[in-house]
């Protein structure tokens, strides 16, 4: 973790990983026609943002830039309730993974990374066939968002071969390169786990959505937060290795 110390380093990190998360929640939304729900991107450079920086700029980025986000895609009226979801969603999972050098986490890593390895290929899985396998509608830029999109097809084996690689993924690197990878994961998915309650509460409550419709979003947000959490794992492994050299060897000087 490269935690920035100070306000005005805080504040400097969470502008500019703040325009990260809006940019790549926008980069691709996948539409479900049959729920007139999506899924996007953008919790990969939420959790990526927290692992690498902390709670406080985690919590700032992923509110700010996912509010953003709901705004330029025509849904403000959920902007105020992702601004607090998403920080909190944030937040949890910055903190929780600044907590992974304890005694008990190292003791026990080699277990953990392959308990959520299959965690992660059960949630692919299960979410990928009952809810993403089929039809929808894709968008890859803001006419195409306007548009209603592009006509798509996922099919049931893809989910299940992702779900083996993500898997597969997780305990290699957590065995060979990077104890905590299984620590890494739990964080995000105790992230993944309050932003999808507070989604739920969020619509059946300031939005009076019926409680019948706001379920049907729950295991949508769910494959949101397991795509966000395999891309994670994986960016901020290499995000990590660039921020911590220094600026001249990630940006050459003239001679």
């Amino acid at each position: 973790m490269f935690e920035p110390r100070g306000n005005v380093a805080r504040t400097a990190y969470a502008a500019v990983f703040a325009a990260l998360v809006a940019a790549t929640t926008m980069a691709l939304t996948v539409g479900i026609p049959s729920t007139k729900g999506y899924f996007n991107l953008g919790e990969v450079m939420v959790y990526t943002t927290a692992i690498l920086t902390g709670p406080y700029v985690g919590a700032l980025a992923g509110g700010v830039g996912s509010a953003i986000s709901d705004v330029l895609l025509g849904y403000p009226v959920f902007a105020p309730g992702t601004l607090v979801v998403k920080g909190l969603e944030g937040f949890i999972v910055g903190h929780l993974y600044g907590k992974g050098d304890s005694k008990l986490v190292v003791k026990h890593w080699k277990g953990l990374t392959y308990v959520m390895g299959a965690v992660v290929f059960l949630l692919l899985a299960f979410v990928g066939l009952y809810y993403y396998a089929g039809d929808s509608m894709y968008s890859l830029d803001y006419y195409s968002v306007l548009t209603g999109g592009y006509p798509f097809s996922e099919y049931y084996y893809g989910w299940l071969a992702l779900g083996l690689l993500a898997a597969g993924g997780i305990a290699y690197r957590g065995r060979r390169a990077q104890p905590k990878m299984g620590w890494m994961a739990l964080s995000a998915v105790a992230g993944g786990a309050a932003m999808v309650i507070g989604y739920f509460l969020y619509e059946v409550g300031p939005l009076r959505i019926p409680v019948q419709y706001a379920l049907v979003e729950v295991p949508l947000n769910v494959g949101q937060v397991v795509i966000g959490l395999v891309g994670a794992l994986f960016l901020s492994e290499s995000a990590s290795a660039v921020l911590r050299k220094p600026a001249s060897k990630i940006v050459p000087q003239r001679p």
